[in-house]
C-alpha cells in the first residue's frame, strides 16, 4: 500500500525515533509498504518518520542509479535500529540534496564521505561496517530523520534564511508534488 509522505511541519519529523525489535506489529508489511511508497514517489531513501512512524527504520534503494553507478545494481536495503558510530571527517563533500518531506527544496549539504554504521537488516542480522561514497551520504540523510533532523538543519544560516519563504509555503500546505502527502496542520 502506498502511504502518504509526511511534509515539513509534521511533528513526527522532529521527534527522536525509538528502537524496535522483531515483535514490532506487522513489520514485514510496513517494510513492503515503505518500498512501494518509495517507488511511487521516485525517491532513493525513506525513513519511518516520513510516513508518520517514530521508529528507527529506513530503506534505501539505489538501483535507480545503476545506469550511472553500476555498483548500485539491485541495491535495496532495509536498516533497522541504525546508528552512525563514527564520522571520518578527513574528507567531506558538498552535494545538493532534496527530500520527499521537503518538496521543491534542494540545497548543498557538506557531509563526510565515510562513516562507520551499525544496524540490523530485515532478518535482524547485525551489521557493523564502514561505508563510503554516495551510499554514506544517503545513509546520513536518512538516519538524520531518525534523530529528528532534516537536511535543512545542515545548511548555512544564510541559506536557511533564503529558503524561509519556501518552508513557510510547505507549512501552509502550498506545494506541488507527484506523490501522496500529509501536510502539516494549518
Amino acid at each position: 500500500m502506498i502511504l502518504p509522505i509526511y511534509i515539513y511541519g509534521q511533528p513526527v519529523l522532529r521527534k527522536e525515533s525509538q528502537d524496535i525489535d522483531a515483535s514490532y506489529p506487522e513489520l514485514k508489511q510496513l517494510i513492503d509498504d515503505m518500498r512501494e511508497t518509495l517507488a511511487a514517489s521516485e525517491g532513493i531513501g525513506l525513513a519511518a518518520p516520513q510516513i508518520g512512524k517514530d521508529i528507527r527504520l529506513a530503506i534505501i534503494d539505489l538501483d535507480v542509479l545503476a545506469e550511472d553507478f553500476p555498483e548500485y545494481k539491485d541495491f535495496r536495503r532495509v536498516y533497522i535500529n541504525p546508528y552512525i558510530l563514527e564520522y571520518d571527517d578527513t574528507e567531506t563533500e558538498s552535494m545538493e540534496e532534496g527530500c520527499l518531506s521537503l518538496p521543491g527544496i534542494h540545497e548543498k549539504v557538506t557531509r563526510p564521505t565515510r562513516i562507520h554504521v551499525k544496524y540490523l537488516d530485515e532478518n535482524f542480522q547485525e551489521h557493523d561496517e564502514w561505508v563510503d561514497g554516495y551510499l554514506a551520504r544517503v545513509m546520513q540523510h536518512e538516519f538524520d530523520h531518525l534523530n529528528a533532523k532534516m537536511f535543512i538543519d545542515r545548511v548555512s544560516p544564510l541559506r536557511r534564511q533564503l529558503i524561509q519563504n519556501k518552508l513557510r509555503s510547505l507549512l501552509q500546505g502550498r506545494y506541488r508534488c507527484g506523490y501522496r502527502t500529509k501536510a502539516a496542520r494549518k
